[in-house]
């Protein structure tokens, strides 16, 4: 399982690594589409496997140049977390293919929707 791999990645910066979710070969009508009809698609959806760590802040008001150069970067995390499903354009998504299995490298940026079940409206 693909889980079992997910450890070997690192994501970097404000990416997310999303498994897609099995697309419907037919139409509502019962037409069969031919495969890569649904890869053409706009807007793709899947569940969120990773996150990286989020954008690196570019200006720290604590770093001074006399001070010592050991402070770790700092980010602004990620809106998405692991385990979320999530819809995002696929114009700026790129497929990987790891250990056999097609995994979708997504810019935060390009996430658009998001379904968390945290029971927010209870």
């Amino acid at each position: 399982m693909i889980q079992d791999y997910l450890d070997q990645l690192i994501v970097v910066g404000d990416r997310l690594i999303i498994d897609l979710s099995e697309c419907s070969d037919r139409t509502d009508s019962g037409l069969y589409l031919p495969p890569n009809v649904k890869e053409k698609e706009e807007i793709q959806s899947g569940y969120v496997l990773k996150v990286g760590p989020g954008a690196p802040i570019a200006f720290d008001e604590d770093r001074e140049p006399w001070k010592s150069n050991d402070n770790p970067v700092k980010y602004i995390p990620v809106q998405p977390k692991e385990g979320e499903y999530s819809v995002y354009l696929n114009k700026y998504a790129s497929e990987v293919v790891f250990n056999g299995h097609t995994l979708m490298i997504v810019p935060q940026t390009s996430i658009l929707l998001l379904q968390r079940d945290e029971g927010l409206f209870e």
